[in-house]
């Protein structure tokens, strides 16, 4: 397949205002997602039927009903209605590491749904992803790597597992070198290189990136402002964000549930590195799916920061210079 252009840049008079929609244009997720936050559990039962063993799409489905409001409490109701089901078990995990990484349930609790969740569903790899997620917070590298090689036993290029073990490697990784050497930039190459052509996970390289940002800036190492930092200008940076930005234009990953996530990191290091008109065609393929990371790396307003790189970057590319 050969690469094709990014889209026409086109100023809209008012571009579409960034939101954070969590379901990331997943229109059945959304009208599940409303009915769950009334109670309405049997919606989620037929959403989570028909995804079947699509892992990508399946744990992107359950992280997002697992933030509904209510969403472990109506969880247990269908767990008690249905006793045996699977899918109930693993979202009430994924709700109850929801609850306790807001400081709104015991850790031991939910460790033990996701370990219930594992055992009735032994091939799915979400119950084990809420286990990374709860132990990236809370538990040690050890356990955080545990998980992780549970979820790649079950979906080797699992691409939420891929994040949070490279943010994972990042938190634990504050000082040294930011070249290729450093363990959360091998890790994200060797994920890449080992996926398959057409996998998302061609972008870690750029994720890991922003990740070594997010923590070097935390450990105040780096500037709060990215685009001071001179993170996105060096060799290294430049060489993973063309080949990034490359498989992007011959494959986009438009299907992937979580593609839009992949392209607001992709827009932001495009950004941050001063290519002006790349960054504005990633934002118009965005649209207004705007998410909270790596926006809000720093400490900073997400939708500020996502907004005013829009508006600059659409500006200068129609303007016809990047910097």
């Amino acid at each position: 397949m050969s690469p094709s252009p990014p889209p026409p840049l086109v100023r809209a008079r008012r571009p579409v205002a960034p939101a954070l929609t969590p379901a990331l244009g997943d229109t059945e997720l959304a009208i599940a997602a409303d009915a769950l936050a009334l109670g309405q559990w049997a919606r989620v039962r037929t959403l989570l039927a028909e995804t079947g063993e699509d892992w990508d799409l399946r744990g992107h489905r359950l992280t997002v009903l697992a933030t509904c409001p209510g969403s472990a409490a109506w969880a247990g109701d269908w767990q008690l209605a249905e006793p045996d089901s699977g899918d109930a078990a693993t979202l009430l995990a994924v709700a109850t590491v929801r609850l306790a990484l807001r400081g709104e349930s015991g850790h031991g609790s939910a460790a033990k749904a996701c370990a219930t969740a594992a055992r009735m569903l032994p091939d799915d790899p979400t119950p084990w992803l809420g286990a990374l997620l709860l132990a990236r917070r809370t538990g040690t590298a050890d356990e955080s790597a545990h998980a992780f090689e549970q979820i790649r036993a079950r979906h080797p290029d699992h691409h939420h597992a891929h994040h949070l073990m490279t943010a994972c490697l990042a938190d634990h990784q504050p000082g040294g070198t930011d070249g290729p050497a450093d363990p959360v930039h091998d890790f994200a190459a060797r994920a890449a290189a080992r996926a398959p052509a057409d996998s998302p996970l061609a972008l870690l390289p750029v994720v890991a990136h922003a990740e070594r940002y997010r923590v070097r800036a935390a450990a105040g190492l780096a500037p709060p402002d990215p685009a001071e930092s001179g993170h996105w200008s060096t060799h290294h940076a430049q060489q993973v964000l063309q080949a990034a930005f490359d498989w992007w234009l011959e494959w986009e990953g438009e299907d992937h549930p979580r593609g839009k996530i992949d392209l607001n990191f992709l827009a932001h290091a495009t950004f941050h590195e001063g290519r002006m008109a790349e960054a504005a065609a990633l934002f118009q393929r965005i649209g207004p799916h705007r998410t909270p990371a790596p926006w809000s790396y720093a400490g900073r307003d997400a939708e500020g920061a996502f907004r005013a790189a829009r508006e600059t970057a659409l500006r200068r590319a129609c303007a016809g210079g990047d910097r």
